[in-house]
């Protein structure tokens, strides 16, 4: 069998995402390419790797093993990139980054605009998961480095913290909850709510807290940012859970209320997770260094 290293990340993209559609557009491939590739790799292997239904794609036994050294020869194969480009003329190498949604709008443009500037030939693959994603992808060397809320369970993954910020409510200055300074989540959901949208890893965890409330979000509409949310909130068309920096920020500019909110998962401690900082490449290492910074 011939299995080249696009075809080892189709297959890994594929799994990763779910969707042959998904994997293929992560890939940077045609659709028509993607499936070709996989239906090769099947055909050279002689047995079946992906189970397909209306849901998705999930890898088979044997798309479970390829999976596992298709991880480990992309990772060698950066690594040999890394230790040979030097001898090309200039450094190149590639990171990959995971992070929740208040890291990935709050602390990470700052912290990698400055990483990035220092390092022009080095490049970022960033993407935005929940943080419970986050660490079994880690943990399966899906991610280089990963950045989750301090309150997930990390097994053995090595960790270090990164940065600490708040939830708050935002609400419009004529809204009922403007007068307050405090507010339970459970009562921010009597209320119209203007969120992110459903992709989004901070909206799916806001969702799952209503449901264990027994109560749906009153979503009226559902945007790409925080600061398009804090806009919405301020035309009164409901109420938003933003980060605390966020909010006060966008207070400096807009007629907004920000409200503190009470429940113990709003206070987010954010920490840096990797499987284990001595087997990083040099350029995920120098990463985590300049994030602790």
């Amino acid at each position: 069998m011939r299995f080249d290293l696009t075809d080892l990340r189709l297959f890994c993209d594929v799994v990763d995402e779910g969707s042959i559609t998904a994997g293929a557009e992560k890939s940077a491939l045609a659709l028509a390419a993607a499936s070709t590739r996989i239906r090769n790799m099947e055909g050279a292997l002689g047995a079946t790797l992906l189970t397909r239904s209306r849901q998705g794609v999930t890898a088979t036994p044997a798309g479970r093993m390829l999976l596992k050294h298709a991880r480990a020869m992309l990772e060698q194969a950066a690594r040999m990139r890394e230790d040979l480009s030097a001898f090309a003329g200039g450094l190149s190498g590639e990171v990959r980054l995971l992070a929740n949604t208040n890291a990935l709008t709050e602390f990470l443009p700052e912290a990698l605009g400055a990483f990035l500037a220092a390092r022009p030939h080095v490049s970022v693959d960033l993407e935005e998961r929940l943080s419970d994603e986050i660490v079994g992808l880690i943990a399966e060397g899906v991610g280089d480095v990963g950045i989750v809320a301090g309150t997930v369970e990390v097994g053995a993954l090595e960790t270090y913290p990164f940065r600490e910020d708040r939830f708050a409510v935002v609400a419009g200055v004529g809204h009922p909850l403007a007068s307050r300074t405090r507010v339970s989540f459970a009562e921010v959901l009597d209320y119209d709510f203007v969120g992110l949208e459903r992709s989004a890893s901070l909206q799916r965890f806001l969702t799952a807290k209503a449901a264990r409330e027994g109560r749906p979000l009153k979503l009226r509409v559902q945007l790409r940012s925080f600061d398009a949310v804090c806009r919405m909130v301020e035309a009164g068309v409901g109420v938003g859970v933003v980060p605390q920096t966020t909010a006060r920020r966008a207070a400096r500019t807009m007629r907004l209320a920000v409200i503190d909110l009470a429940d113990d998962w709003a206070l987010r401690k954010l920490t840096i997770v990797v499987r284990a900082e001595a087997e990083l490449r040099p350029y995920a290492r120098e990463l985590v260094d300049a994030l602790r910074a």
